[in-house]
């Protein structure tokens, strides 16, 4: 088998054992040798300093390269490229451009009256810059204010003709979501690379609540297997699901997997074991 390239998501720690568990997560996955790793943006742009400052420490102490979570809520166009600006002189020089969600009490996204009123009107003002590399969302399954896939493939057009040189999909369980929306990418003439998002499963029921706030269909199989494992057998069903689910995607030609981490590195560890990908000295780096 192949072996594919990596990268991590963290998100900023709110408080001191977040920043002790974000540290341990960093020191534990960075012997992989990640191409990248994201650091997330709070709802409503609300962890907008924590996550600059998770993605400075994460560059400077641990030397990987970041990219830092941007979105266009609730600032100007001025503050957004200031921001852009300062990751810039700090040496980071990679962003996830992101519409963002709506802030806590809003039920739909509202841009600023001097704001970026969408991701691809952010993504085509750094790109003007010149010195920044541009990743973006991609949904394989209907993002919930999407009609269809059909509409998230044109938007994700729009935002590949923008700037943006690669693309992170959410999650999803069932390999060929991603084969398919992958082929409809292609149809369309997409250029951006398109690199599967992966979330190791650290709890059934929290993974099920998850994927239905952002629209993930669950499949049975998924639900009867996790029922059926219970608690004792949760963690190894996991570890087997998530290792599957990699395996297919590389067989199906997939060269790069994106895991989101949730700040927890000891499943993600074993995954890659299991997949051979080994760190800068050569082994795996299971705890």
């Amino acid at each position: 088998m192949t072996t594919p390239a990596i990268s991590f998501e963290f998100f900023p720690p709110k408080n001191l054992n977040q920043s002790f568990r974000l540290s341990e997560t960093a020191r534990a996955l960075a012997p992989l040798g990640p191409d990248f790793v994201s650091v997330t943006y709070g709802a409503g742009g609300t962890t907008r300093q924590l996550t600059h400052e998770a993605v400075t420490a994460l560059a400077s102490h641990y030397g990987l390269n970041v990219a830092a979570h941007l979105t266009c809520v609730d600032a100007t166009r001025e503050e957004t490229l200031q921001i852009v600006a300062d990751y810039a002189a700090a040496g980071v020089h990679e962003i996830v451009a992101l519409r963002g969600d709506a802030p806590q009490g809003q039920e739909r996204f509202i841009a600023h009256p001097d704001g970026f009123a969408s991701s691809v009107e952010l993504i085509q003002a750094i790109a003007a810059r010149g010195d920044m590399t541009i990743r973006c969302g991609a949904y394989p399954e209907p993002h919930p204010e999407s009609p269809d896939t059909a509409a998230d493939v044109a938007w994700l057009k729009r935002k590949s003709d923008a700037g943006a040189t690669s693309a992170i999909t959410q999650f999803f369980f069932d390999p060929d979501t991603f084969f398919r929306f992958r082929d409809q990418c292609e149809r369309a003439g997409i250029t951006a690379r398109i690199i599967p998002g992966i979330l190791p499963i650290q709890s059934w029921a929290g993974t099920r609540r998850f994927a239905e706030r952002c629209g993930t269909s669950v499949p049975r199989w998924a639900d009867e297997a996790f029922a059926a494992a219970g608690k004792d057998g949760e963690a190894q069903l996991a570890l087997e699901t998530c290792v599957k689910l990699c395996e297919d995607l590389v067989a199906g030609g997939v060269d790069a997997l994106h895991f989101y981490t949730l700040n927890k590195p000891e499943l993600v560890q074993k995954v890659c074991a299991e997949l051979d990908i080994r760190g800068k000295d050569g082994l795996s780096q299971v705890a």
